[in-house]
Parts: structure tokens; C-alpha cells; sequence
């Protein structure tokens, strides 16, 4: 099962708005002979490719997938039907289908005389499918906000020189993040403070990310790298904002509530477009609107061994102002990212839905 955990993730960034998906299968004696992952939406789910790769091996053999296998026929046919036909044994699964469309693979596979069990390392595997998870449980997107900051938690500094905080593997690493992710997004202060690109670089092979720019005047110029067609770009600005000078963007128009656009609602139009992840890149203003909507599911936080001592904190004002609200994080894991130390953390209570 771990193997096919390792395998799912491979599928990271390319699967949406599916699951990943790992499987691993056995033969009659136990010895692996075929395994496989989803690897593209529409494509072969994970259970086909590893029960081509074993063939006649598969017969009388386990399977393990790191998710219930499906029940219903969409792009692809149903792989519970699929490993009963093959003649598998046995199934072991790792985490139950949320999907009510999907759901009902294993009360199928019984139903065939295939032994099936479910919760092997059901942790790890949840971990590594959190964002299609999320979407799924809450109606919305999974987002994980990623910021970088001196070690006394300061963004940039006062005069607004420090451009780049962290080393340049950090910087490479959140290409991984961008990879990985179906958005980025960020707000109009970082729009006009840095006119960020935010497609990915340097990964060979990878599915570039919608980019969404936050913009309520849209006051985005057409010669904004973010319109460089490198990578699919959404402007979202509000309902009555002048658009001309911006002709063929792609734009949501959504209302706005004291001149802010709803976090919740805008969750909920990304949803509704197939997003499944976001990778928040935005400011300290735009996090704590996030944070402020409990709509942060993942933090990452790259940590520089510098000292500002000013300039803007990393996080701006979240609406918690006494300790006992404090959001507490559950750190699970810290790594040396060349001299710098990334720090991955999840609320300690779950978001819940909006």
C-alpha cells in the first residue's frame, strides 16, 4: 500500500478534477506483478494500468489501491467491475469513496465473491489525496497558503528592497507547490507590487496552473506578465469594473461586499469551474482574509535565517485579536530546503464547510 501511495503521487497536478490514484497488484502468491496510477483526467484510472502491466498474473491475485475503486461509468469504465472480471481475489483499499457517484466499488466487489477490506494506512493515503478530498467533503477547493519571511516573520522589507527573501532552491521548490496545484492565486496588491508571472518553470512535463488575480477595479495592465500566455489566466473583478482595455482576458465578475470580494463565494464559483486546489501566493492581506474565512486547509511556510527587525509582517490582521482564538497549527513536517527551512502545518481543527 505504500507503494501505491508513493505511485498516486505521481499523478499530483494532472489529475483534476479527479482523484490521485495508486494501485499495486499481487499475485496468487503475493509477489507484485503489475502496478500503475492515474496519470491524466480522462485517462486509464490507476486500476487499469497496473491490471494491464500484470495480465494473466492478476487472476487468484490482490489488489491495493489507495482509493475505493469506483462504481460508475464516466470517461472510463467502472475498475470495480474491472478487477472482478480479471479474476482478483482480493481487494484492499485505503480510504472510502466520498463521491456518492463514485462510491459503492467495494459492495460491488463483494457482491462478486472478491474478499475487500478498507482503512490500510488510510492516514497516508488521505494525506496524499487532501485536496480532492477537500473539494469533494466541503463543496470547495483545498488551499494551501504559501508565504516566505525572516526568521522574525517579516515579508519584505521597509523600503521595499527585498525582493527575493528565500535561497534559490526554496524558490525552485514552490514551482513543485505551482505544479502541483490547479490555481495560483494572488491579490492586486501583489499584482501591483510585483508584478508576479506565477506560471511554473523548470519542471519538465508539467500541466501549468490557472493563474487568478484577484482585481476588483481591474486595474491590470495589458502588459502585465500574468497575460503572457504562458499559462491560462482568470481575472476575477467586480461586477461593474471598466474591462475594455482588457480585451480576450478571461474574467469572473462577482459582487463585492464592502468593496471586498467573499472568499466564500469565490470558493465556490472556483469549484464550480473545476478547480479542485489552490496555491495561495497572495499577500499578508489577502492570507488573512483567507485565514479570517477559514478557508486555509495547508500552510507552507519557507523561513529564511535572516533578520529584518520591520517591513510588513507575513500574515496581516486575520480578525484574531486575543490568544484564546488563535489558530493552532499541527506541524507535519519540517525540511532543509538549501538554507532555508520549510515548515509544512494544518489547522489543528478541520475548516469546515461555508
Amino acid at each position: 500500500m505504500r507503494r501505491a501511495i508513493a505511485l498516486a503521487a505521481r499523478g499530483l497536478g494532472s489529475t483534476s478534477p479527479n482523484p490521485v490514484v495508486g494501485c499495486v497488484i499481487t499475485d496468487a502468491a503475493g509477489a507484485p506483478v503489475g502496478e500503475g496510477w492515474h496519470e491524466q483526467a480522462g485517462g486509464p484510472h490507476a486500476e487499469v494500468h497496473a491490471l494491464r502491466a500484470a495480465g494473466e498474473a492478476a487472476r487468484g491475485g490482490t489488489a491495493y489501491v489507495t482509493l475505493e475503486p469506483c462504481n460508475h461509468t464516466g470517461r472510463t469504465g467502472p475498475c470495480a467491475q474491472a478487477l472482478a472480471e480479471a479474476g482478483i481475489a482480493r481487494v484492499v483499499y485505503a480510504v472510502a469513496d466520498p463521491n456518492p457517484q463514485a462510491s459503492g466499488g467495494a459492495a460491488t466487489l463483494r457482491a462478486a465473491g472478491v474478499e475487500t477490506e478498507g482503512g490500510l494506512l488510510e492516514a497516508e493515503a488521505e494525506a496524499g489525496n487532501t485536496a480532492w478530498l477537500t473539494s469533494v467533503r466541503l463543496g470547495r477547493p483545498h488551499v494551501t497558503w504559501k508565504y516566505a519571511a525572516t526568521l522574525d516573520g517579516r515579508s519584505a522589507a521597509s523600503d521595499g528592497s527585498s525582493r527575493w527573501i528565500t535561497c534559490p532552491e526554496s524558490r525552485a521548490d514552490v514551482h513543485r507547490l505551482r505544479a502541483e496545484s490547479d490555481a495560483v492565486l494572488v491579490g492586486g496588491g501583489t499584482l501591483r507590487a510585483d508584478d508576479p508571472h506565477l506560471a511554473v518553470r523548470g519542471i519538465e512535463g508539467a500541466t501549468q496552473p490557472l493563474r487568478i488575480a484577484l482585481d476588483t477595479r481591474a486595474a491590470l495592465l495589458p502588459t502585465a506578465r500574468i497575460l503572457d500566455g504562458a499559462a491560462p489566466t482568470l481575472l476575477v473583478v467586480g461586477e461593474d469594473a471598466d474591462t475594455r482595455h482588457l480585451p480576450g482576458v478571461d474574467l469572473l465578475r462577482m459582487p463585492l461586499h464592502e468593496g471586498r470580494i467573499a472568499v466564500p463565494d469565490l470558493l465556490t464559483r472556483l469549484h464550480a469551474r473545476g478547480v479542485r486546489s489552490v496555491l495561495l501566493e497572495g499577500g499578508p492581506t489577502l492570507a488573512g482574509a483567507f485565514l479570517r474565512a477559514g478557508a486555509v486547509d495547508r500552510v507552507i511556510g519557507y523561513l529564511a535565517p535572516a533578520l529584518l527587525g520591520a517591513g510588513p509582517a507575513a500574515l496581516a490582521d486575520a480578525g484574531i485579536h486575543t490568544i484564546t482564538r488563535a489558530v493552532r497549527l499541527d506541524l507535519t513536517e519540517t525540511v532543509r530546503v538549501g538554507t532555508d527551512l520549510r515548515i509544512t502545518a494544518v489547522p489543528a481543527t478541520a475548516p469546515k464547510e461555508h
